[in-house]
Formats: structure tokens, sequence, C-alpha cells
């Protein structure tokens, strides 16, 4: 790139940021997640001049690199948050109100797809969308009102875990279906078995001992801890493109396979988390919805707003009919289940990367895209904004109930 595109460039993207800043200063007093500011800066800048330029095929390529490596950094993120040992010790109630809170969006959602006249492994797709709780976008509201060790904030918290297998898979299956679909000949069926069995082989070996000798190759330091990350990131990222598994497979793989090292370094490891978590949230990621907002077009969703308005209802509904029917089994009242309900229905980053997968890989055209991207932003605003009223409403109640008898580990920060 010229040098003076690429100041220009720099500029751009200093702009960018820079009304991301200010508008996320706007959207925290209300508890709306400040990284939602950067797709709506893209998106009010989709029809200016200023926008055509950053789609641009001189700017398109840069951009669109540093957008996947913002997709890698916020599931390799994921993929940290995924602690095995915690899900196991999750209590009976929590498995329950996973199971509920999850398959009853699925369903509402594929009926949606369905009675639009999408073909049934789309319908199956789009209705997993409607599974996944971003309880990043909870989990600081509920620290607000002290609420992280109630009933309410253990019953969020933990089906926040267990729902991130789900978010796992998802993404898994998607990569794979677009790498699918882009090689059919009979012969990459092999070659993807192959690599697949490599992938596994070498994801094993490594958890089980290549990644723990390698981090006591070097003294025990952030910086050391990092640069191990960033190779397992861009080595599994790599390795997984390459066998056709996709690149975001092995990023969450990744994320897996450090998380015991993180355990076991102990103040270095959250250390070295948090600057990954203020790297993925505070640029790398900004950077990929700066480039899913640049390429929703919001003119389509105002012509024929139906299928936003029908995917929004369906993850809604959904999550709160799912909650309600743990009221009758005597685990919840009315009250949790409102709070617990209205938690649960965050959704964020894992259905935006999703639809900014299978919109790349032309599977679904720029209206379903823009329809995904607007429920999912329209739940991201309206959800803390709800919660809170609620909260403030019951909290004396909900503070008074005590914490459910199985505990779920820490707090996390994902989607």
């Amino acid at each position: 790139m010229p040098e003076l595109q690429l100041g220009e460039l720099l500029l751009d993207i200093a702009l960018l940021l820079g009304l991301t800043y200010l508008l996320a200063g706007v959207l925290t007093k209300i508890r709306v997640p400040g990284i939602l500011a950067a797709l709506l800066v893209a998106m009010a800048l989709h029809y200016t001049p200023f926008g055509a330029r950053l789609i641009s095929p001189e700017f398109s390529i840069p951009l669109g690199f540093l957008s996947q490596l913002g997709v890698l950094f916020l599931l390799f993120f994921i993929g940290l948050q995924i602690d095995t040992q915690e899900m196991l010790k999750s209590s009976t109630d929590i498995i329950w109100l996973t199971v509920l809170n999850t398959m009853v969006p699925f369903l509402l959602g594929l009926l949606v797809m369905l009675g639009l006249g999408y073909g049934w492994l789309l319908a199956v797709v789009i209705g997993m969308t409607r599974m996944p709780t971003a309880e990043a976008v909870i989990v600081p509201i509920l620290d607000d009102f002290g609420l992280i060790r109630s009933r309410v904030g253990t019953f969020i918290i933990g089906a926040g875990v267990l729902d991130d297998i789900i978010e796992v898979f998802l993404v898994a299956f998607i990569s794979i279906w677009i790498g699918d679909n882009s090689n059919l000949e009979g012969n990459n069926s092999a070659a993807l078995f192959i690599g697949s069995a490599t992938f596994i082989l070498l994801a094993w070996v490594s958890y089980r001992w290549l990644i723990a000798h390698l981090a006591h190759w070097l003294p025990r330091r952030a910086s050391n801890l990092m640069l191990l990350s960033m190779v397992a990131l861009f080595g599994f990222g790599g390795l997984s493109q390459y066998t056709e598994l996709g690149m975001i497979v092995g990023a969450i793989t990744a994320g897996v396979l450090m998380r015991p090292t993180f355990n076991e370094m102990g103040d270095i490891g959250t250390q070295v988390i948090s600057t990954i978590r203020s790297i993925s949230y505070g640029f790398l990621g900004l950077m990929f919805f700066f480039w899913v907002g640049l390429n929703a077009d919001l003119q389509q969703i105002m012509q024929a707003p139906t299928l936003a308005i029908l995917l929004y209802l369906a993850g809604t509904i959904g999550k709160l009919v799912g909650v309600f029917m743990m009221v009758p089994l005597g685990k919840i009242n009315v009250r949790e289940a409102w709070v617990i309900g209205v938690g649960l229905d965050a959704r964020m980053t894992t259905e935006i990367i999703v639809a900014k997968m299978l919109f790349d890989a032309k599977l679904i055209d720029q209206y379903l895209f823009t329809a995904l991207v607007s429920a999912a932003s329209f739940t991201a605003l309206s959800v803390p904004l709800l919660f809170t009223l609620l909260v403030r409403q019951w909290g004396t109640s909900l503070n008074a109930q005590q914490s459910a008898p199985t505990t779920t580990g820490e707090t996390h920060e994902t989607n």
C-alpha cells in the first residue's frame, strides 16, 4: 500500500475509533456494552462517502484482514472462558435451565425460517443463533447490583457457562459447513478427514503435554505467556484453515487448550487474560464490528422489517418461555423468572460472527445478514435497559434469595 493511502487509512481508523469512544461513553451510562458503539458508528457511516471509501478495493483488503484478526481474538477469548472442570460442577437445575432456554428459542427460530420459505439446513443454523447468551452484557450489571452470588446471578452465569458449549459447536459447525461448500469434489472429503484427524491429534498432544512443557521453557512472565498464546492462536488458527476446518475452529480450540496453563500461572494468567480481553474488545474486536456495520444495509430492513422483528421475537420470547418452564417445577419464582429470562436474552458477538461467516461464504443474502445483525444489536441495546429496570424494581427481594446449591465457577466475560 502506498504511503499516502496508508496515512489515509490510519486517519480513517482513528476517526472511527474516536467516534466509537465518544458514543461508547454515552452507551455505558445507560448500561449498554460499549463495543456496540463500533457497530452503530459503522452503520451510520454506511451510506456516506466516507463509508463508501472504506469498503472500496484499496481499503477493504487491510480492513478485512483486521476484522478477521478481530474474529480470531474474540473467539480465542471465548475459548479461554471455557473451563470443563467448572462445567462438571453445574447443578441439575442449571443444566435444565440451559436446556430449556436454548431449545425453545431454537425451535421458534427454526419455525420462523421454515415459515418464510428457507431451506431446512439454513433454518437449523439460524435457529441455533437464537440459542447463545452473551453473558458479558449482563454480568457487569449483576456485579453493580451485588447479584453475582444471588440465585439469579448463579442461574444466569451458570447457564451462560454451559451455553459456551453451544457457541463452540455452532461456530465450528458453520466453519466446517462453509469449507465443505467451498470445495465439493469427492477427493476433498478424504482430505478433510485426514486434516481433521491431524488437527485433533495435535490438539490432544498439545493439551496433554506440549503446551504445559512449553509454558516452562521461558521464565514465568506475562510477556512470555502472551507469546505462547499467540503461537497457539495463530498455529491452530492457521492449521484449521489449511485443513478446511476453518480458522474459527482453531481460534476457539487454542483458547480451550491454553486455559489450563492460564489457571496454573495464577496471577500471571489473569493478567494475560485481561490483556487479551483489552486487545479483543479495545481494538481488533472493534475492527470486526466496523466491518460488519459497513456491510449492513439498514435500508433493506426499513423497507421490509418483518424478518428482523421475527428473529428478535423468536429469541426473546423463546428465552422467556424456556425460563418460565422452571416456575411450575418450583425451581424459581415468577420475579426471578422475569429477571433471568431477560438476562439470558442478551445476544451479540457470536450471533454477528456467524452472520458474517455465512454472508462472506454467500450462503445468505444481505437482507438476511442485516436482519441477523439488527436483531442482535437491538437485543444488546434493549436487554441492559430492561434488566436494570427489573433489578431496580425487585432488587431487595432478589438479593434476599440465597445462591443456588451448586455454583458454577468464576464470572465470565464472553460474547
